[in-house]
């Protein structure tokens, strides 16, 4: 799952997503019913895009982020380091499924997508944000 992510030794991201027991624990129920406001549900049109590693956080600190890009395409389907598969809309939740990578991260204001986990290091975060396309250039936002 995502435990390479929050090693010490360089920050790179492997074949790593949450194991949905541990990473959801009672602050994912609090986020979850906190989020469910009156914020319209994201759709597949709404959420398709390139997405990049803004930050990661060990423990509330903020380290590199190496986590390869995500991709999440308007037909349902997601590559993140060459492993493709399909994605759910579940509310607030984007739900990934495929062969080497199953995980769930949470929809937020702004254009983003947070993996939350805990390791030996503590709770980790991992937040990508989409990149959006302007006259050539590309950036965060």
């Amino acid at each position: 799952m995502w435990r390479a992510i929050c090693s010490l030794s360089g920050m790179r991201l492997t074949r790593c997503l949450p194991s949905t027991t541990k990473a959801f624990g009672v602050a994912g129920m609090l986020l979850a019913c906190a989020s469910a406001g009156s914020a319209q549900t994201p759709t597949r049109a709404t959420l398709a895009g390139q997405y990049a590693c803004a930050e990661a956080r060990v423990r509330g600190k903020s380290v590199p982020c190496k986590a390869a890009p995500l991709s999440l395409k308007s037909d349902g389907k997601f590559e993140l380091q060459g492993r493709e598969g399909e994605y759910l809309i579940n509310g607030k939740w984007v739900e990934l499924d495929g062969a080497a990578i199953k995980s769930r991260a949470s929809i937020e204001p702004g254009h983003k997508i947070v993996f939350r986990f805990y390791t030996h290091k503590g709770l980790c975060e991992i937040i990508y944000e989409r990149r959006l396309a302007e006259l050539g250039q590309t950036h965060l936002g």
